[in-house]
């Protein structure tokens, strides 16, 4: 399937608009809760990763396909390693099979973990048999992705000893630790993060906990990128706080660079996108701890006609597509001049934009939203507009607030 976009400019420039909420924190309180039962989850995402994620901590025997859900993948291996009892085969798509799970697997069997490979070594499907873990340290490479890190982070309470987490190398997305961290300590898990090393104790005492899920600032880039490339838009975005957990809200001083305004309001939750009247400079930024958010600068960049610079992007060859590949094909067909290497991107000033293209999707939500905002300046078509269910499933529904509309074919 394939879809048309068309714009069509509105005569109210103020839109509202309500995000679901993050994925990133659904997925981590999952777990929590499959852990420990007392916490209550608020604003959970409707994403289907987290539905995957969901069905997958019901299982204790048999077969968990968890299709593209990387976040499950990583998070399940871990939960049903120290679940004593279980045993699980985990699969996924045929891309996931191509995601690599052995740095994370290597560590949880220096656990004790029970954990073979079904196909080809290092990569899932891989077996489980849930053991009680009781070795209490372990180390683990921190240069390829902290969702292995918080994999082991978000068990390490359930475990009679807890868990220390000697970390190695350069940390990637570190804001994502830290989410976890805080996270935890919600639920008044005793934990500390210095030098590398994260200490985790057990949890004894299992008190009611409610927490309530933020809306998700990767979503929120695609507005601030449909801000930047608009005349006038103005947007207001339920729910978000200032001091957020998510390391995307950076994306709010990045694009204070390429012209939008971040207004907060912080009794009601809201952020509200301006367009600013400033002449925006070619950036270079190093996105190793934001590397979500990286398809949607570059594609603001270009549609503005600046340069732009995005390094510390190593994780995103092993994303649900090899993004930087992936970014580079589909913007050099709307006419721009690309470089890429295994860690960034450069994207180089462009006047024009060539009409009626077909952006390819490859099954990546983010290549589908990060390129939608160009319907404002082009005529486009999105391939497999439906991927964007992964994460946000009333994306289309509201682009059409804001004069967008989706002609499916």
């Amino acid at each position: 399937m394939k879809a048309s976009l068309t714009y069509t400019k509105k005569l109210d420039s103020k839109v509202s608009i309500i995000i679901p909420g993050s994925k990133s924190e659904s997925n981590r309180l999952l777990v929590l809760q499959a852990l420990f039962n007392n916490l209550s989850i608020e604003n959970l995402s409707n994403s289907d990763d987290t539905q995957s994620l969901l069905r997958g901590l019901k299982e204790s025997n048999g077969t968990v396909d968890i299709h593209h859900a990387g976040t499950a993948m990583r998070f399940l291996t871990a939960y049903f390693a120290s679940k004593e009892g279980v045993q699980i085969t985990l699969t996924g798509s045929e891309r996931m099979q191509e995601r690599p799970i052995k740095i994370l697997v290597d560590a949880l069997t220096d656990l004790g973990a029970d954990i073979s490979y079904l196909k080809n070594e290092g990569y899932p499907p891989i077996e489980i048999k849930g053991k009680k873990l009781i070795v209490n340290s372990v180390k683990i490479s921190a240069t390829v992705s902290s969702q292995y890190i918080t994999a082991l982070m978000l068990i390490a309470p359930s475990l009679e000893n807890g868990l220390t987490i000697e970390l190695e190398g350069e940390i990637t997305s570190s804001p994502y630790i830290e989410m976890t961290l805080d996270l935890l300590q919600k639920m008044k898990v005793s934990c500390s993060f210095s030098n590398n090393i994260i200490e985790i104790a057990a949890l004894l005492n299992n008190n009611e906990t409610i927490v309530e899920v933020e809306s998700d600032w990767s979503s929120a880039s695609y507005f601030y990128s449909l801000v930047a490339l608009s005349e006038n838009l103005e947007i207001t975005i339920k729910s978000f706080r200032k001091n957020s957990l998510q390391g995307d809200s950076e994306v709010a001083k990045i694009y204070q660079l390429l012209g939008v305004e971040t207004v907060f309001n912080t009794l009601e939750n809201t952020i509200t996108l301006k367009k600013l009247a400033n002449e925006i400079q070619p950036i270079s930024l190093n996105l190793n701890k934001t590397p979500d958010i990286a398809q949607t600068i570059a594609v603001t960049c270009f549609g503005i006609g600046v340069g732009c610079k995005l390094t510390g992007l190593k994780t995103l060859k092993i994303k649900e597509t090899d993004r930087l590949f992936a970014l580079k094909t589909e913007l050099e067909k709307l006419g721009a001049t690309c470089k890429i290497t295994e860690e960034s991107l450069e994207v180089k000033p462009s006047e024009n934009i060539n009409n009626n293209i077909l952006i390819s999707t490859y099954q990546d939500h983010r290549m589908a939203m990060a390129f939608a905002p160009l319907s404002l300046l082009t005529s486009i078509e999105i391939e497999s507009p439906e991927v964007v269910s992964k994460s946000y499933p009333t994306f289309w529904e509201d682009l059409k607030k804001l004069g967008i509309s989706i002609h499916k074919k």
